[in-house]
């Protein structure tokens, strides 16, 4: 099998590409991988195992049409990862996540249909729902994001459902919630915090911190990832959760007791504009048609990515620069 991976230098899209090198993943064992990733702030070469025999890197963007065309034959199937995905990043500038999450994706289905690709998994995001008081949210809930970066992902879903509808092409989707683990850009809440801990530098944390959201780490995603990809129905979501509802202030208070330090280095500061309040996934449906569930506990998880940011600043001091909770 031969799999082309789009956005495999980036955080969630290297995970997958080095255990599926690793051959972590079973009905995949031995597959060929081709990381088709534009190098952004955000992707980063030396995640990747740059001599492994089944890799192949090519560097280039999804919103190149001719490209893909010329790549994607030979290939089974297609995990479309390649987004920009950083809220604060489209509060200031929308056109760069229209382009490449709306238009960068429908360049990849096309080409999906135009070359015969028999088997596509569009990784997509619980914020495509908007915001919850209570409950969480089943994959037949509407969708109603309040971001930039929400909207122009809630737009790529809809164009992948499209595809499958109007093309018959064999895609799933999938919508996680809140990633975390190694290798994850320093802008993010986790590993923003653990290197400020780090370095002595305050935790900006937004507004009274009382937004919760839900954690899952991402080898439990990739494994998500991987069950829709080999066994899940054309045209269907599965919502992939954690069941780890936290406030930001919870995890705040969480990575200074790692860090051994006093939660004095929490700074508020003013609340991001339009900030959700709650995400919550009901992932009832992968657990009970793909049998998945998580493997990782947060509590292990998140003292493991504590551990990996403080071993590894090599990876993390090139990427550090301003940023908020």
């Amino acid at each position: 099998m031969r799999v082309l991976v789009t956005g495999g230098a980036g955080f969630i899209g290297s995970h997958f590409v080095r255990t599926l090198l690793e051959d972590g993943y079973p009905g995949l064992e031995g597959a060929a991988v081709t990381v088709l990733d534009s190098l952004s702030y955000a992707g980063n070469r030396a995640n990747l195992p740059a001599e492994h025999p089944r890799l192949e890197f090519v560097r280039g963007d999804i919103l190149d049409l001719p490209l893909l065309l010329d790549l994607l034959p030979g290939h089974d199937a297609v995990v479309h990862f390649a987004a920009e995905s950083h809220v604060d990043r489209s509060i200031d500038d929308a056109n760069v996540f229209v382009r490449t999450n709306a238009e960068g994706s429908q360049n990849v289905f096309e080409a999906c249909r135009r070359t015969g690709v028999e088997r596509v998994v569009h990784v997509s995001t619980d914020e495509v729902y908007g915001s919850i008081d209570s409950g969480s949210w089943t994959e037949r809930e509407p969708l109603l994001p309040n971001s930039p970066y929400a909207a122009s992902k809630a737009a790529s879903d809809l164009i992948a459902r499209a595809y499958w509808r109007t093309h018959g092409l064999n895609l799933s989707i999938t919508r996680c919630s809140n990633n975390y683990g190694p290798y994850q850009h320093t802008e993010k809440l986790i590993p923003l915090f653990v290197t400020n801990l780090i370095e002595g530098i305050p935790l900006p944390l937004y507004g009274d911190g009382a937004n919760i959201r839900e954690w899952l780490h991402v080898d439990d995603h990739c494994r998500a990832i991987c069950l829709v990809l080999l066994r899940g129905a054309a045209g269907e979501v599965y919502n992939v959760g954690g069941g780890n509802e936290r406030t930001n202030r919870e995890i705040a208070e969480r990575l200074v007791a790692l860090g051994g330090a006093d939660t004095s280095v929490i700074h508020r500061v003013a609340d991001r504009l339009g900030h959700d309040l709650r995400y919550a996934l009901d992932d009832t449906k992968i657990r009970e048609e793909l049998g998945y569930a998580p493997r990782v506990s947060f509590e292990q998880g998140l003292a493991d990515t504590f551990a990996w940011y403080r071993d590894n600043p090599a990876w993390w001091k090139p990427l550090k620069g301003n940023g908020r909770g």
